[in-house]
């Protein structure tokens, strides 16, 4: 039998016995190895899933959203200034390498983590009161990944991974260039091209050595370092990446010695607005409903910048004092091609075009004598413009005149209260809402006797698209600012019958009615509005292809003793079309009685169902006879209807 030999330390060779306390501590040890790895592999998996990997390797910009019009001129711009693109072998070396020194003297020898100055930035913050980054340019660019500025271990985790996977993907110039192309440089404005144009009014490339090392210590604290708020800072941290370059051999001590501190000599001001009126109205749609979030972005809109300007002369020149006014014009098919909310943005940016809700008066009228065409009334029809109780209410003319027996057309031309409450009750008030929300009107309306008269509130812009419809033969209008909502014609209803009866009612009102202020040279359809007290005053009508609304009045509500939809709005609306079509204004004449003007061929058209408007009293005959109270027309009150649905 062989005696086995024992170590002199005790140990015996092999792996310890099963069971052993030692053995139960090695498998620990190899499942804790393996547990590691299997976290780190899923960790660097879920990181991989969750960084924007293929958007590091993109351009990225500083948000900002521009909004262009028709013609691609800047209207509008929110967010910041973006220069264009850097490439930093086309640049003074000197410009690069300022950079390269203040920010990262490792970054042509790292691959895009460098634990050394991580290190370095540890110590020194723990032994001095300073605060200095670890981050190298790598890092830094990869951060403009990322929409948001979370500072957490899992977003640095995320940033270390893409300034790796930046290095494996592009040369160390592409990364420094596309550094300089983003890096933010303090007053709005991102981009080495923006900063070199915006602080020295020069091109990157003719940057001076002076130039540059300030440009490249203002990244460090831009918000306090932009030389236009603090250019003695701004210099004392150009001195220090100077003398940075010294240390890393970029510069001599000579050249060091010879630079002039960097004078600022700012380039030309960005004038583009950061809103207006029509800019916020489409802003919204544009960026997708946020605010901050644009991207780089550059959205052309159906704006027109000559319609644009002359709808701006026109508002300007109509010598209103502090009274507010707004204008919106589309064509026929709802683009909207200028606006104006009201009379100064800057004071006040409150779109009183798409935003304020006033009474339209009788601009609403439209609506009344659409619903009377679809019941079988016809421009020609005999109404009876008479004094007129619907139960206790009596309405009254604009002018307290009543003219008899004359025909639908020229009550209409004249604005006759009395003829539009007396067709509304006669089709029904359910028949006039049911005409108006086909034609667009989508705000509340009660169905009131007075509801004929436009008690109810509405916007201008809407009002305007409902006389789109009017003028295109086919409804609803739905305005739009941006091309890309353009309805489908398949979207549209045509009646052109009724739509044709609407333009020949409409063309009396502006020939020899209550808009002949409005009155051009080339056929001319239009609606004066004026409610109680002279509130508002509204004007919309259209020519040619355009379609305008025009509203006047004050914010507070308060009266303008005088002033109707014949006057200033009609005259706003003939000034911007006057540019708008290069037409003339027609000479105002006083209205004569239509029994002496020519008929047009729609007073021939057949009612649509048959039905023929009722009878009314013998009358006084004559236009412009005033009718004695005695023979007021009486309508009893009728029982309350429901509002057609809102489409």
């Amino acid at each position: 039998m062989t005696a086995t030999a024992i170590p002199d330390d005790g140990m015996v060779d092999g792996p310890p016995p099963p069971g052993t306390k030692r053995a139960r501590r090695v498998r620990m040890i190899k499942r804790g190895i393996k547990l590691f790895f299997l976290v780190f592999v899923l960790i660097i998996v879920w990181l991989t899933i969750t960084a924007p990997l293929s958007r590091s390797l993109g351009n990225s910009d500083a948000p900002s959203l521009t909004i262009l019009s028709a013609e691609g001129e800047p209207i509008a711009r929110r967010g910041s200034i973006m220069g264009e693109q850097v490439d930093v072998t086309q640049l003074p070396p000197h410009v690069g390498l300022a950079f390269v020194a203040i920010e990262d003297r490792r970054f042509y020898y790292h691959s895009g983590v460098d634990p050394w100055g991580i290190g370095r930035a540890f110590f020194r913050n723990r032994t001095s009161s300073g605060l200095q980054g670890g981050s190298t340019i790598t890092q830094q660019l990869a951060k403009t990944s990322f929409l948001s500025p979370d500072r957490t271990y899992t977003r640095k985790a995320q940033e270390a991974l893409i300034a790796l996977w930046l290095e494996a993907r592009l040369t160390k110039n592409q990364i420094l260039s596309r550094y300089l192309s983003n890096v933010y440089f303090g007053d709005n404005v991102y981009g080495l091209r923006a900063a070199a144009r915006h602080y020295f009014n020069v091109d990157p490339e003719d940057l001076t050595l002076a130039q540059s090392a300030m440009l490249a210590g203002v990244v460090n604290l831009p918000s306090r370092l932009a030389p236009t708020t603090n250019l003695a800072a701004a210099r004392r941290r150009a001195d220090l990446v100077l003398n940075a370059m010294v240390e890393c051999g970029f510069i001599t001590e000579a050249q060091r010695r010879a630079v002039r501190p960097a004078r600022v000599r700012l380039g030309p001001r960005d004038t583009t607005p950061t809103g207006t009126y029509f800019a916020d109205w489409v802003m919204r749609e544009a960026s997708d409903g946020t605010d901050e979030d644009y991207g780089n972005r550059r959205i052309r809109t159906t704006l027109e910048g000559d319609l644009q300007r002359a709808a701006v002369r026109a508002v300007r020149r109509a010598g209103l004092g502090r009274t507010q006014a707004a204008l919106v014009a589309m064509r026929l098919d709802g683009r909207v091609v200028a606006m104006v909310g009201g009379r100064d943005y800057a004071e006040s940016p409150f779109n009183r075009a798409t935003q304020a809700r006033r009474q339209p008066g009788s601009a609403f009228k439209p609506f009344v004598f659409l619903a009377a065409f679809r019941a079988g009334y016809r421009p020609d029809s005999i109404v009876n413009d008479a004094p007129l109780r619907v139960g206790d209410w009596s309405p009254r003319n604009y002018d307290g005149r009543y003219r008899g027996a004359i025909p639908l057309r020229e009550a209409v031309a004249l604005s006759s209260n009395s003829v539009a409450v007396q067709l509304s009750e006669r089709v029904g008030r359910a028949a006039v809402v049911q005409a108006a929300r086909d034609m667009g009107i989508t705000t509340p309306l009660r169905t009131d006797p007075s509801l004929p008269l436009g008690v109810n509130n509405v916007t201008l812009l809407e009002l305007t698209a409902a006389y789109a419809g009017f003028a295109s033969g086919r409804f609803p209008i739905r305005p739009y600012g941006l091309p890309e909502d353009a309805p489908s014609d398949s979207g549209f209803r045509r009646d052109p019958q009724h739509m044709m009866m609407m333009r020949d009612v409409l063309h009396g009102v502006v020939t020899r009615g209550t808009g002949r202020a409005a009155n051009l040279s080339v056929p001319t359809f239009g609606k004066t509005g004026t409610t109680s007290d002279y509130r508002d005053a509204v004007f919309v009508g259209f020519a040619g292809d355009l379609v305008v609304g025009v509203w006047v009045g004050n914010d507070d509500n308060s009266p303008l003793p005088g002033t109707s939809g014949g006057g200033a709005p009609a005259r706003i609306w003939r000034a911007f079309m006057t540019d708008a079509l290069g037409a003339s204004s027609a000479p105002t004449a006083p209205p004569v009685p239509l029994s002496q003007a020519d008929r047009r061929d729609v007073n021939e058209a057949e009612p649509t169902n048959g039905l023929e408007p009722e009878p009314q009293p013998p009358v006084p005959q004559g236009p412009e006879s005033p009718i004695p109270e005695g023979n007021a027309i009486t309508l009893p009150a009728p029982p309350r209807v429901e509002p057609a649905p809102r489409p």
